[in-house]
């Protein structure tokens, strides 16, 4: 008895091992294929509004496609608080990825996309501030770090040195780039608290919220004309809303929450890396030294939260 309950706890531990390492190629995966974003931005050569209803159009039929195929009709099925979370969310999601592209626009791939990644730090503040979450000093140390990480990586070393500071143009992107980490923390905050709620159907929400909301635009300044555009357009909907965020969930759903945060470093790293290899724009030393800053501010983050779990 002894021996089939020592197998069977073996057994069993393989396969949560077995899970765990799954769920962590599905989070790398993820990470990466949103790393990617900013390119097919570029290259689509089209405004923040006009690029975030495609991403809206084409992330809905993506993720109604998925749940036409493992007929799961009832998560989207909501009511009372439940839909009020998720139309909020919709809402919030739409304004944060204008102010992403936006900010994309004004600085580079790279910069906005490490500056929006405090955002797991703001949540760590929200939840000390509204919910009164103990923060422990090995996670104010480390929020102290991603946020001297975060001047270094937004290039103001660079301009404080120089005596050039930044053009208005390039901070504004900064600080849409900051205002979209608030909105994401107060997303993830909306999630949290709709537990009822499925992520991949707060997802369809969100692109259900912004297809409707953001159909105007195409409709009054034109359509994109016909080529390469279109392919690039329907990317982001497909690849970085529908595909991306089924894998990402996938993935959290083998993973601990702490495990899950420090695996957000490999969206913007993959971004930052992505940026140089396809245009050549490298950041300065300086900027490369606060991107590890926050990176390593998320890992020992994301391992505490795991100790106190």
């Amino acid at each position: 008895m002894t021996t089939s309950a020592s197998l069977s706890a073996t057994t069993s531990g393989d396969s949560h091992a077995a899970r765990e390492r799954g769920g962590l190629w599905l989070m790398v995966a993820g990470g990466a294929m949103l790393g990617t974003l900013g390119i097919f931005l570029e290259e689509a050569g089209q405004s923040p509004f006009m690029a975030v209803w495609f991403r809206c159009a084409f992330g809905l039929l993506a993720l109604t496609a998925w749940f036409a195929a493992t007929r799961r009709w009832h998560e989207l099925r909501l009511s009372g608080a439940a839909r009020v979370a998720a139309v909020s969310a919709g809402v919030l999601a739409v304004v944060n990825w204008l102010l992403f592209f936006e900010a994309i626009e004004r600085t580079s791939i790279g910069v906005a996309t490490v500056v929006v990644h405090v955002q797991p730090f703001l949540v760590m503040a929200f939840g000390a501030w509204w919910w009164k979450e103990r923060v422990s000093p090995a996670q104010g140390i480390a929020a102290l770090a991603a946020l001297t990480g975060l001047a270094l990586a937004s290039g103001w070393l660079d301009g404080a040195l120089t005596g050039a500071g930044g053009s208005s143009r390039y901070l504004g992107g900064i600080a849409l780039a900051l205002l979209n980490s608030v909105g994401y923390a107060a997303l993830t905050l909306i999630a949290l608290r709709a537990r009822s709620v499925s992520p991949l159907a707060l997802a369809w929400w969100q692109c259900s919220v912004g297809a409707v909301a953001l159909v105007w635009w195409p409709l009054t300044q034109g359509w994109p004309a016909a080529g390469p555009a279109w392919a690039w357009l329907a990317g982001m909907g497909v690849i970085h809303t529908g595909f991306a965020y089924m894998v990402l969930y996938a993935g959290v759903a083998r993973l601990s929450a702490g495990r899950v945060a420090a695996l957000q470093f490999v969206y913007p790293a993959t971004a930052v890396a992505v940026e140089w290899l396809v245009y050549g724009r490298a950041l300065s030393a300086s900027q490369l030294l606060g991107v590890g800053a926050m990176l390593v501010a998320l890992g020992v983050a994301g391992a505490e939260r795991t100790r106190r779990l």
